[in-house]
């Protein structure tokens, strides 16, 4: 009987994937302080920021009353004709396979497009299974459709890798990183193949040296305003998103889903094009 317990109990952890209060390797006691010392120095200089919430209201159209027509004789009453088109059926339950949120929240980008968000960490053996799922899918997405991920913030070690991963993004799109899926990969390698926990500005900044990026580049991105708004505004999300485990995915600031829900990877992704379509539709 315990046996059977413990593989239940193994099986519900893989499938919930990774969250706050799994044990993760945590930086010595002054490595700690000096994360937390360098995250809020660079965070001292970003001004608060205040999302605004992205819901739309319907507006009241009203029916202008007019004169009524002359009459013109007995002539056949013609009734409207009820739209005989069935409702269209999801294959996908909310409630059970995923979760709307309410109030619709804020987004990164505007509204030209149906954002899809990856809530992720470095460190999470679910997320470092999922990439390579998520590169796919990402290059036969909707046309109407971005796609953007969000690093998870919920503690000192966490944060610090969501802070690698906008200086990473800053420095491709100043061209210093050439290959951002490439660079990715290897920060994942790093941390799961390499066992390189990476749990100090000194050890992240060796892994962007090994990849070309000079000290100057990496100490310009890392302490800028926008690496330090970017974290701000991830922080903000998460909670707004109330995601407790990772990887998550968020579809337009209304619906947030996971592996829990869907039972594999494939079928999340099946899941995603769903919202988007019904997004897409209404």
């Amino acid at each position: 009987m315990k046996a059977i317990l413990t593989l239940g109990a193994v099986a519900l952890v893989f499938l919930i994937g990774c969250g706050p209060d799994e044990k993760a390797a945590t930086p010595p006691a002054e490595d700690a302080a000096a994360i937390d010392a360098a995250v809020e120095d660079t965070q001292a200089t970003a001004t608060e920021t205040d999302l605004a919430d992205d819901q739309q209201r319907p507006q009241a159209v009203e029916e202008s009353g007019g004169e009524p027509e002359a009459d013109e004789g007995d002539k056949p009453i013609i009734l409207a004709q009820a739209d005989s088109a069935p409702a269209r059926e999801w294959k996908f339950k909310e409630g059970q396979h995923f979760q709307r949120m309410v109030p619709t929240q804020p987004t990164l980008g505007g509204a030209d497009k149906i954002e899809v968000a990856e809530v992720f960490w470095y460190g999470c053996g679910h997320c470092f299974e999922f990439e390579s799922y998520i590169d796919r899918w990402t290059e036969s997405m909707p046309a109407n459709t971005r796609f953007v991920r969000i690093p998870a913030t919920w503690n000192t070690l966490v944060k610090l890798h969501a802070q690698l991963y906008y200086t990473e993004e800053a420095l491709v799109k100043t061209g210093k990183i050439a290959d951002a899926a490439g660079f990715r990969a290897g920060v994942f390698n790093e941390y799961h193949r390499r066992n390189n926990r990476m749990t100090s500005m000194a050890a992240i900044k060796d892994v962007f040296a090994r990849s070309g990026v000079s000290e100057a580049d990496f100490d310009s991105a890392w302490n800028s305003f926008e690496v330090a708004q970017k974290l701000r505004v991830a922080q903000d999300l998460a909670k707004r998103y109330a995601i407790s485990g990772v990887p998550a995915m968020v579809v337009n600031g209304k619906f947030r889903a996971g592996k829990a829900e869907t039972g594999t990877y494939p079928r999340l992704l099946e899941l995603v094009d769903e919202l988007i379509e019904r997004e897409t539709v209404r």
